[in-house]
């Protein structure tokens, strides 16, 4: 490792042998997985881009990428180094632009983390709202991996996490979007309390073990139910509670909405009194006052408003 990165004081000295443009020509590559790429990206050759590439390694004293088929794959070191390249170009940039003046035009991406069973009632209105502004935008929506929030979101692999309310780590801000509440589906013709908790109920996560949520909050009544099926999507839970009479589906009724649910299935009310959830985005508290961020976070809580 070289000692420019080991070193916990800062020697301003060595500054003058460190190029700082290498630095973004790295992110590009560790993100596209292609030189490429980044030369594009970054408005380079692809000759220019190899032999940065290359000045970088031999400061770094590490391959950083090797070649696997059509892709470069970062090197553990690469892996390690990423997060603070990144978190630190991040801060230059903030900083350059800070008293600049900033035109909506300016926004060229928008990166979303969100749930699959969340995603149909979110992004087709972002979409359509910032095609309405006329802003040439280009949308990513990723798979959410809640592991990872934290990371994503101090890393700039994405803008926002939109996802249920919970508690994560103090850098990280949250603003509900959308208040939901618990529907259940059944066949059956009425739903009570008593035939809720004695019916068989299919579970929806995509996580492979925990608690659901609606249980959290009936375990905290010092309530349960019977699971006797999980699986990962609302979808796929609607198709076999058709096969099953007496089974029942707990799911919030924003998702019931945008899913195809057949004639012989009944929506309730929970007949237990659960919580209101709240849907919203998460952001890092270090881009309060980034003024893209600001604006783009503005446009998002007006489209739920």
């Amino acid at each position: 490792m070289n000692y420019i990165h080991q070193k916990t004081v800062m020697d301003l000295r060595l500054f003058h042998g460190i190029d700082i443009n290498l630095y973004p020509l790295f992110v590009a590559i560790f993100e596209q997985k292609s030189i490429s790429k980044a030369a594009k990206i970054l408005s380079i050759t692809q000759s220019a881009a190899s032999h940065a590439l290359q000045r970088l390694r031999q400061h770094l004293q590490d391959d950083l990428f090797v070649r696997a088929g059509a892709k470069m794959q970062p090197t553990p070191f690469a892996e390690q180094i990423y997060p603070d390249i990144k978190r630190a170009l991040f801060t230059i940039q903030s900083i350059s632009i800070q008293h600049q003046d900033f035109e909506p035009s300016m926004v060229q991406s928008l990166r979303i983390a969100v749930h699959d069973e969340i995603e149909p009632m979110i992004l087709p209105k972002i979409v359509a709202h910032f095609q309405q502004l006329n802003l040439d935008i280009q949308f990513s929506s990723m798979k959410l991996d809640r592991k990872s929030i934290v990371t994503d979101l101090a890393t700039q692999q994405v803008d926002f996490v939109i996802d249920l309310e919970q508690n994560l780590n103090d850098k990280i801000q949250f603003e509900t979007l959308v208040q939901d509440q618990f529907v259940v589906c059944t066949q059956q013709p009425e739903v009570t309390e008593k035939s809720y908790l004695a019916s068989p109920h299919i579970g929806v996560s995509s996580r492979r073990t925990g608690v659901l949520i609606e249980d959290l909050y009936l375990h905290r009544k010092k309530l349960s139910r019977q699971i006797f099926l999980r699986c990962q999507h609302y979808s796929t839970a609607l198709q076999i509670l058709q096969l099953h009479p007496t089974a029942m589906l707990t799911l919030p009724r924003n998702v019931l909405n945008h899913l195809n649910v057949d004639e012989k299935l009944k929506i309730f009310d929970v007949p237990v009194k659960l919580p209101n959830i709240h849907l919203g985005m998460y952001w890092h508290r270090d881009l309060e006052s980034n003024k893209r961020h600001v604006f783009l976070r503005n446009e998002i809580n007006f489209i739920f408003a």
